[in-house]
């Protein structure tokens, strides 16, 4: 991006009057949404309020958070990748093929990285060279990355890796302090200053608002969108060593559903799904709800299919009530 793209002032990091105050009521609620879950699922259960078992629960959102920060940018300038579990999963298996020929940890996490920044261009060079639509895209190499990982493991799995690499995964920084946690918190903190504070956010949500002015205000658009898909590539690739670490094992089928997941996380937390608006702190405060109510279900043995069933409600839930709410606005308003 040009020396230009840090001209188009008129559209803010921040958003002004009655969409600031929109976003920040949003916000609001969904952090009164996680108290009262919180507080809900410490009745529920009396093992909730376990140090180490709260620790756990944040297992339940962390891995699926560091991509949802991505996603958050990628949504925002009207755009979507569905392949991120799909990466995870070919991620996965290049580590495990990597681990057979002696790789150590940091090799490991080499590979990792790297296959997922590999995942993240091939979407990129389809949506942003060739022109194709980003749902194609990615529904097309959801099944490829993933039909990789089976025809390279069938039903088999990768196991034996060092103990070095679980410490992504399993280990602790302090007490009940993971260290997926204060990876999390990383990158939370980045992605905010990101988006919030730096001329690329601001011509992240210039290209969502309106695509054709920001290529005509300077903004070098296609390549805003190809580091876009970089960043959403490299995230489930820091995902894939995580959750492999926890795991301790790679299976094809690492990570099925969680595309849903993460994307559900990304509306929940207030981003336009049609792009344009959204903030990082509002999908961090998504997370922890999300992670609140999957922890709080499974403490009650609610089975993994309700779990799923009722993170498809969510996600319509948020796409809809908005819409609907503004139909019933506009029909009052009308003489």
């Amino acid at each position: 991006m040009t020396d230009t793209a840090a001209q188009p002032r008129h559209i803010p990091d921040r958003l002004h009057g009655s969409l600031h105050r929109t976003l920040r009521s949003w916000e609001a609620l969904l952090l009164l949404v996680a108290v009262a879950i919180f507080i809900l699922n410490s009745f529920a259960s009396p093992y909730f309020l376990n140090a180490w078992n709260l620790s756990d629960a944040t297992f339940n959102f962390t891995e699926k958070a560091m991509i949802a920060f991505a996603m958050a940018l990628l949504i925002i300038s009207g755009e979507i990748d569905l392949s991120v579990a799909s990466t995870i999963a070919l991620t996965s298996t290049a580590m495990g093929l990597a681990l057979q020929y002696g790789a150590g940890t940091p090799e490991l996490v080499v590979v990792g990285l790297t296959v997922g920044l590999l995942c993240g261009a091939f979407n990129a060079v389809f949506v942003t060279i060739l022109g194709l639509p980003s749902i194609v895209v990615t529904i097309g190499t959801m099944s490829l990355f993933r039909g990789i990982s089976y025809i390279i493991l069938g039903d088999g799995a990768f196991r034996g890796y060092p103990d070095s690499f679980s410490w992504f995964g399993q280990g602790y920084v302090w007490w009940v302090i993971t260290v997926e946690m204060v990876l999390f918190a990383i990158i939370a903190i980045i992605y905010g200053i990101l988006l919030h504070k730096t001329n690329f956010g601001r011509a992240v949500y210039a290209i969502g608002n309106n695509s054709t002015g920001a290529l005509f205000s300077g903004i070098r658009v296609q390549r805003v969108k190809f580091m876009l898909f970089l960043l959403t590539g490299l995230m489930s690739g820091v995902a894939a060593i995580c959750l492999t670490s926890r795991l301790g094992s790679t299976r094809p089928s690492i990570a099925q559903g969680m595309e849903l997941e993460v994307v559900t996380m990304v509306v929940l937390g207030g981003v336009n799904i049609l792009g344009g608006s959204g903030s990082i702190p509002g999908v961090v405060i998504a997370a922890f709800v999300m992670g609140l109510v999957t922890f709080g279900l499974g403490l009650l043995n609610v089975p993994g299919i309700v779990m799923s069933i009722f993170i498809g409600l969510l996600l319509i839930g948020v796409i809809a009530i908005p819409r609907i709410v503004a139909m019933i606005a506009n029909k009052r308003s009308r003489p």
